[in-house]
């Protein structure tokens, strides 16, 4: 039976999953869940009605982080999370700060406010954003960057879940008409160029386009 798994494309939370399902080569179904309008019988794959949810045979999971790990513990290869436990656990740890500490600033304040609350007539608050910006982003940005200075990936030595993980809040920032400044944190920005190019992003990040388009036109009007 296919994996199905239930949510938005534009979320990063559910781009990360899909990505680790691209990685692994994992055949999959995506069915659409509005976060803000989800359907009255989405409560039984997730009772706090948020995105992403999976459903692989009898188990349902919920929460990105959970369904990765059951991703690499039920189809071990590619792996996505390295062998040894202490880069696990800094694997582990990234994806951490970047779901909790970068995903409230990169996505539900930037891309929040630039990208959905003019979609519902709303004007965006500059002055959070720029709280988000200038307070709350850079110091994130210079753990990371300390980290990718001195190797190309954030755990180990090859693509991990911490990778998928805050280039996906990335993108949501970028969306939100913002960019890693690369002069600032250049370490930070080849990171994300690296996993931008991999296959499996190139294949995630254009079935969104189309969605993205009509958002970003509907936004214009």
């Amino acid at each position: 039976m296919a994996l199905t798994l239930y949510g938005a494309l534009i979320s990063p939370f559910v781009r990360k999953v899909r990505l680790a399902l691209t990685e692994k080569g994992l055949a999959h179904e995506v069915v659409h869940i509005d976060p803000f309008n989800p359907p009255a019988d989405y409560p039984q794959l997730n009772p706090l009605k948020r995105i992403p949810a999976l459903v692989d045979g009898d188990l349902t999971l919920a929460d990105s982080a959970v369904i990765c790990d059951y991703l690499e513990q039920r189809y071990p290869q590619p792996a996505l999370y390295p062998v040894d436990p202490a880069e696990r656990a800094r694997a582990l740890w990234y994806e951490k700060l970047a779901d909790y500490e970068v995903a409230p600033w990169s996505t539900f304040t930037v891309f929040r406010q630039r990208v959905l609350l003019p979609l519902k007539g709303q004007s965006p608050d500059e002055d959070a954003i720029q709280k988000a910006l200038n307070e709350r982003l850079p110091p994130l940005f210079d753990l990371f960057e300390a980290r990718l200075a001195q190797q190309s990936w954030l755990a180990g030595n090859a693509l991990s879940v911490a990778d998928l993980a805050i280039t996906c809040q990335l993108v949501n920032f970028g969306y939100g008409q913002e960019q890693v400044d690369a002069a600032r944190w250049p370490a930070l920005a080849a990171h994300g160029e690296r996993v931008r190019a991999r296959a499996s992003f190139v294949t995630v990040f254009s079935e969104e386009q189309a969605l993205v388009a009509k958002l970003m036109a509907a936004r214009a009007r």
